[in-house]
């Protein structure tokens, strides 16, 4: 089954220093259809004014994923860490039993965009911890590259308290790229950029999202090239 939430769908918030768009219920917006996905709770595409961001505040008992991609974001947070994060970078925050922290745009002049992502921790009350991982952009290319994962992958990966991972790829104009995976699980496949199809039955545009469940094998393939999100996720 593949369900499809369209860019349009999202609720939107304008806050003027941020605009958000909000794939699962949060914070003031709820949908009973857009709650959670397996252990996926959050993913906010938020774009944050110069010199603007949230301030300390608190977390507990969720696995935290934040990608860039573009501008530079500053995280501080109560552990004593402090971190700059661009694009190429991972930031991973597992709250476990609490923490607090701020997530701000410290540029004087550029617009930061990120995309923040929450999951459920398949174990509770771990000690909290921070880590930030760097992954190779022009690896992306008509490849999965694996940048959050509870699994031992090569490379610097973020690790998660969860059985899933996060991929980052960039498919070529008429490439086929392909995933496979155990039955049971899903996949959450959100495009950043580009348009893709998926098993040559459902056709994505920039920002749209699908839901995929109980479909192992997958071919995705972009008509002009693409930058896409992919999760495996029980």
């Amino acid at each position: 089954m593949i369900s499809i939430q369209r860019a349009n769908e999202r609720y939107s918030a304008d806050h003027g220093w941020l605009k958000s768009n909000f794939s699962f219920s949060f914070a003031d917006y709820y949908d009973p259809e857009y709650v959670q996905f397996g252990p996926m709770r959050v993913l906010n595409d938020d774009s944050i004014a110069a010199t603007e961001g949230f301030g300390m505040h608190p977390h507990r008992e969720m696995e935290i994923v934040t990608i860039v991609l573009s501008g530079r974001l500053e995280h501080k947070d109560s552990l004593g860490n402090r971190a700059e994060t661009t694009w190429g970078g991972i930031q991973r925050m597992s709250a476990g039993t609490g923490v607090f922290h701020s997530e701000y745009n410290i540029s004087e002049d550029e617009q930061l965009d990120l995309l923040q992502m929450w999951f459920l921790p398949n174990v509770k009350g771990v000690t909290p911890s921070y880590e930030t991982t760097e992954f190779d952009k022009d690896g992306l290319a008509d490849a999965l590259v694996p940048v959050a994962s509870s699994r031992g992958v090569e490379g610097k990966v973020a690790s998660l308290h969860q059985d899933m991972t996060i991929y980052l790829s960039d498919p070529s104009a008429g490439k086929p790229l392909t995933y496979s995976q155990l039955g049971g699980r899903k996949v959450f496949l959100f495009v950043l950029e580009g348009d893709v199809s998926v098993n040559g039955e459902v056709e994505l545009s920039r920002r749209d999202a699908a839901r995929i469940e109980d479909v192992p094998e997958l071919t995705i393939v972009s008509k002009d090239g693409a930058r896409i999100v992919l999760i495996d996720l029980p």
